[in-house]
């Protein structure tokens, strides 16, 4: 098997957000289908699992990160320190990022563009695979962010956007999930072909500058 047929069948998500808006329970209601309302971790922790994705395999690490949202005036970032270092180092690491906020908590709502910005910064690109995921919408009594503020929000950074409920909805979880592994997927091949590419339009060089050579050679 060819190292580019096992990039394809591995993924490395990071999920990112405020605390207390469910990004763990998102994480393992993905991977066990089961729902957990209570945690309570300080670090950083890693799962393991294989998926069926659209009818194929992959092997998934899955970052659940702590809240290390950057703080923004007059566009610098205020994250300093082993908490913006670290941060980094997980955006650096990911193929695909899930970016989580509560309806009924709007700083971590907020805080949902300063991490797309991040991102974008730290991969030093556009079109890095970002899913945004509202969660809570169970939650109604306690909303503070309708969906439509949800909608336009993804709108403006290309995201695709999931609104849902961890708590009840597992199928929805699954979804946002999928369609995560389907965009990195996708990048990946754009970036096999734009390889592919440069490799061919070096070769065309190669061989025009032996041609040239040759032609040089010959008239001497």
């Amino acid at each position: 098997m060819s190292e580019s047929v096992r990039k394809m069948l591995r993924a490395k998500l990071v999920v990112l957000g405020r605390d207390n808006c469910g990004k763990t329970a998102l994480c393992v209601r993905f991977i066990t289908r089961r729902f957990i309302g209570e945690y309570e971790h300080k670090r950083e922790v890693t799962y393991r699992c294989q998926k069926i994705v659209d009818k194929e395999a992959i092997e998934l690490e899955i970052l659940d990160t702590v809240d290390k949202v950057p703080n923004v005036r007059n566009n610098i970032r205020e994250c300093v320190g082993p908490a913006a270092s670290s941060l980094e180092s997980s955006i650096k690491w990911g193929d695909g990022f899930l970016i989580m906020y509560s309806v009924t908590d709007r700083s971590s709502f907020e805080a949902v563009s300063r991490l797309k910005r991040l991102i974008d910064h730290v991969k030093q690109t556009l079109g890095i695979p970002t899913v945004i995921v509202a969660n809570k919408c169970d939650m109604e009594n306690g909303r503070v962010v309708r969906t439509d503020e949800g909608e336009v929000l993804a709108s403006d950074l290309r995201c695709s956007f999931f609104e849902l409920s961890v708590a009840e909805d597992t199928s929805a979880v699954e979804a946002a999930f999928g369609q995560l592994v389907r965009e990195v997927r996708q990048e990946f091949q754009r970036h096999l072909v734009a390889m592919d590419k440069r490799s061919r339009m070096l070769q065309m060089r190669h061989a025009l500058k032996n041609k040239l050579t040759r032609s040089k050679t010959m008239q001497w």
